[in-house]
């Protein structure tokens, strides 16, 4: 494993139309501006199917955070995620960086997924999880490209930055 340089601590943020504006759109059932996410599918493949994730793919530390090791991108498609079964978090950061600079870093940000709420991620924003709050597993409607497994960018933070998140999840 590459020694880990940086740990940061990420705690929890609530989801709003503000807070979401940097990573995608947060469709609103109040007929405002947000009420609709534009969706992007640049090879024409979008589709809609579940997945879920697991506490079993994580680690954790001795205080029971959550280690987010990389984060996952695709440049071809938006993605839109609804949490089904549970409440459960996800880290994002802007599909404007690419870690190349040490500040990139400092954009990474973790929000609470509440069971039903719906979020849009842009073409391009890095994302981990979502993963379960309260739960073994978290059963999630998602829509994205079909193609995703050939346009998944991955940033590799702790093996190639030596950068760790640990993402409070017990607060």
């Amino acid at each position: 494993m590459a020694e880990i340089k940086r740990v940061v601590a990420l705690k929890l943020h609530e989801i709003t139309h503000e807070t979401w504006i940097p990573f995608g759109t947060v469709p609103s059932d109040e007929q405002t501006e947000h009420d609709t996410a534009d969706l992007e599918f640049l090879w024409n493949d979008g589709h809609v199917n579940f997945i879920s994730h697991s506490n079993d793919e994580l680690e954790f530390n001795e205080t029971g955070a959550a280690r987010c090791v990389l984060l996952n991108r695709h440049d071809t498609h938006t993605q839109t995620l609804m949490p089904m079964t549970g409440a459960g978090y996800v880290v994002v950061a802007p599909a404007t960086i690419d870690f190349s600079d040490p500040q990139h870093f400092d954009f990474v940000t973790a929000f609470r997924l509440d069971q039903y709420s719906v979020v849009n991620l842009h073409r391009g924003t890095w994302h981990w999880g979502p993963y379960p709050l309260g739960a073994q597993r978290l059963r999630i409607f998602n829509v994205q490209g079909r193609g995703y497994a050939n346009d998944n960018g991955i940033a590799w933070l702790a093996r190639d930055h030596h950068v760790t998140y640990e993402v409070a999840i017990n607060e």
